[in-house]
């Protein structure tokens, strides 16, 4: 099983960041390559549409307001992996915040490293953009 993994401090609350970040249909909020998210199923299924207009259809495993946490499967996808479970986090990290976002995989058609360099890209690349959103 493939891993990757990001964090990022915030120069913000836990509290106000998760309020940015901890409804399942606020991507689009902070992630500019998320242009659209529908939500299904009572809340627990959120169709995304990416900015070069892929279609991600993604269900919510599990959900901790007062742990500020929610994990997530991936259940179509135009990404070279399967099993995929993801978790995002923040915790507070003295005056500010600490996100992580990590998820765990199977490659598929390609090398685990592969597939890890292309989430942790996606990763690192979110957590700079939600970063952005507090100006030091």
């Amino acid at each position: 099983m493939a891993t990757a993994s990001a964090s990022i401090d915030i120069p913000a609350s836990a509290d106000d960041v998760w309020q940015l970040i901890g409804g399942f249909d606020s991507l689009p909020d902070w992630l500019p390559f998320i242009v659209k998210s529908e939500l299904s199923e009572g809340g627990r299924v959120r169709s995304l549409q990416t900015a070069d207009g892929a279609a991600v259809i993604e269900r919510l495993q599990a959900f901790d307001n007062a742990a500020k946490t929610y994990s997530y499967s991936i259940e179509q996808a135009p990404f070279p992996a399967t099993d995929y479970l993801a978790t995002l986090r923040v915790e507070a990290q003295g005056q500010g915040a600490r996100v992580t976002w990590s998820g765990r995989f199977t490659a598929k058609g390609v090398t685990d490293e592969e597939v890890e360099a292309l989430f942790d890209g996606i990763y690192k690349g979110g957590l700079e953009a939600l970063r952005a959103n507090y100006p030091a």
